[in-house]
């Protein structure tokens, strides 16, 4: 079988296991960060045979300087979309959050009533 097999190449930064949405990075970090075993991987996602999963990890080690540094460029770009992600929410986060504040302060405001009634 050729690596062209396993893996939809869509860009430099893109690489998706094939007939799926999921990407490499997936299954390298569980099994690299997260300690997860191949068959745990496949358990974890039910989308992808242990083939596939035994694929990309033997690909990782196969190319693990291009891969490593794959991954790297992954989890830059997930730390920066978080970060722009908290600096710029969305109008429905900043809903949401104002709703939590306003119950925090409400359930504060309760709380602090109750304490002055029975001191």
């Amino acid at each position: 079988m050729q690596i062209e097999d396993y893996f939809d190449f869509l860009s430099e930064d893109d690489i998706r296991l094939k007939g799926t949405r999921i990407g490499i990075e997936t299954v390298l970090y569980e099994h690299i960060h997260r300690g997860q075993t191949p068959e745990e991987i496949t358990q974890a996602y039910s989308g992808l045979s242990q083939e596939q999963v035994y694929a990309t990890i033997l690909y990782y080690w196969h190319c693990q300087e291009a891969i490593s540094n794959y991954l790297k460029r992954w989890l830059e770009h997930c730390l920066n979309a978080e970060q722009a992600q908290d600096n710029n929410p969305s109008p429905l986060v900043q809903r949401l959050l104002k709703a939590k504040a306003e119950q925090q302060a409400k359930a504060s405001s309760t709380a602090l009533a109750s304490y002055e009634i029975s001191a």
